[in-house]
């Protein structure tokens, strides 16, 4: 635009529409525009352009040729679709569907940068279509390039104020999630790759699945007022509780075993539980990540190949001393602490992986005989480990988090310094840190 006069411009942009290049002479009639943006001649031809005034001669693929495609694309043949779509954009080059079909095949085959030039020449032709500057915005986002997404975004809103999946992304996109949110993404990146699957269950649970099925006596002291959380009764005089920790969904998920049908399952749990506790390593409302492994002939150097794989992920450090001292729990047996090598720093940090001290992290064992009996299964046939650790405490280990409370201020200043991006969500192949770390 520096080296051209506006005249010039405009005289290129009509040669390329002379010639049936109309995508080329949008291209230039909007960088006109951009440079002098009163031009009357250029608004009006490009808005003939647009109507297709001066270009009734275009060709339009069939109404068959699109439905194909969009069978295509249906039954998930993406590539093919961008392939055939790519082809037919060269015969058809001002066909609005081809291009947007382009941009959304190309965008599930991770082609990103053709997606998001097939949009471009789609918005060309449709430059009021809110959809399209949604689907940019979309692929912009999942390639990382999140000021774009956000113009994009916002476009989208501005054409179409009512399009709430757009408002959803354009937040999704602005916001900052929470370190332990990213805990529970990494800790089910790192069991998922091991053959965990996820389960849940409710928050509110009886006496039976919180304590008594998990085996622990009616005198524990997390059985009293000031440890834990008891609703109102109900109408049969029974108190519920605020679950305590995730352990019962470990029963519910067992009470549902076909064991004429089973082999091994392997679970993890994470999930909020709450506790009559708060200072600045506890909080009444914290989260949990429990697992479960049974089937036939688990034993504990299984569980030890679990957890110290676990560790030396998480925290990134391939040769993490890793310690099992026993313990005891009432619902596994034998029990164990797990802890992990550190230094303890004269300032009082911490330093993962070096030292000779040790840090404890984790509780483990092996599932109780009686908690086996008491939904059903043969102890003598099948055997599992189990295991717990606060998400919190695992994160302020982490990154150096020192204080557990303002995990909860809603404190936008902390957030922005700790806090990450949902779309930068962390897995083994991109890294548990984040793809921009």
């Amino acid at each position: 635009m520096v080296q051209l006069s506006l005249d010039q411009v405009l005289s290129k942009a009509r040669a390329h529409a002379e010639r049936n290049e109309i995508v080329e002479a949008q291209e230039l009639y909007q960088k006109a525009l951009q440079a002098f943006p009163e031009n009357l001649s250029a608004k009006q031809e490009l808005e003939n352009l647009n109507k297709l005034k001066h270009f009734d001669y275009i060709k339009n693929p069939s109404q068959q040729i699109v439905d194909e495609l969009v069978n295509l694309y249906n039954q998930g043949k993406f590539r093919e679709v961008a392939d055939k779509a790519q082809f037919l954009t060269k015969e058809y080059p001002f066909t609005f569907i081809l291009w947007s079909i382009l941009g959304a095949s190309s965008a599930q085959i991770g082609l990103l940068e053709v997606a998001i030039e097939a949009y471009k020449k789609a918005i060309l032709i449709k430059p009021n279509s809110s959809l399209i500057y949604n689907n940019i915005g979309v692929v912009y986002k999942n390639q990382g390039n999140l000021v774009e997404a956000t113009k994009a975004y916002k476009k989208s809103i501005e054409l179409n104020p009512n399009n709430v999946e757009t408002f959803n992304n354009l937040g999704t996109t602005l916001f900052k999630q929470n370190k332990q949110d990213e805990a529970i993404e990494e800790l089910s990146a790192i069991f998922a790759d091991m053959g965990f699957s996820i389960v849940d269950g409710p928050d509110i649970e009886s006496d039976y699945y919180n304590f008594t099925a998990l085996n622990i006596p009616k005198e524990h002291p997390a059985r009293q007022e000031h440890d834990t959380f008891y609703l109102q009764p109900d109408i049969n005089g029974q108190r519920k509780v605020l679950r305590t920790h995730t352990s019962p969904v470990q029963i519910r998920t067992m009470e549902k075993i076909d064991l004429k049908n089973f082999d091994e399952i392997r679970y993890i749990i994470p999930g909020r539980t709450y506790r009559s506790d708060h200072d600045a390593t506890h909080s009444p409302m914290f989260h949990q990540c429990e697992g479960l492994v049974l089937g036939k002939n688990i034993n504990m150097a299984h569980l030890k190949g679990c957890l110290i794989e676990f560790c030396r992920t998480y925290f990134n450090e391939d040769n993490l001393p890793v310690r099992f001292r026993p313990s005891y729990f009432p619902f596994t047996e034998p029990s164990a602490e797990v802890d992990i090598g550190c230094k303890r720093e004269n300032d009082g940090s911490l330093v993962i992986g070096e030292g000779e001290d040790w840090l404890e992290i984790l509780g483990s064992g092996m599932v109780h005989p009686k908690v086996l009996q008491g939904v059903g299964i043969d102890p003598s046939k099948y055997q599992g480990f189990a295991f717990g650790m606060g998400l919190e405490r695992l994160t302020m280990l982490k990154y150096g988090i020192p204080d557990l409370r303002p995990f909860y201020d809603s404190d936008l200043r902390w957030l922005k310094h700790y806090g990450f991006i949902p779309v930068d969500n962390p897995s083994l192949h991109s890294g548990l840190n984040g793809v921009f770390s």
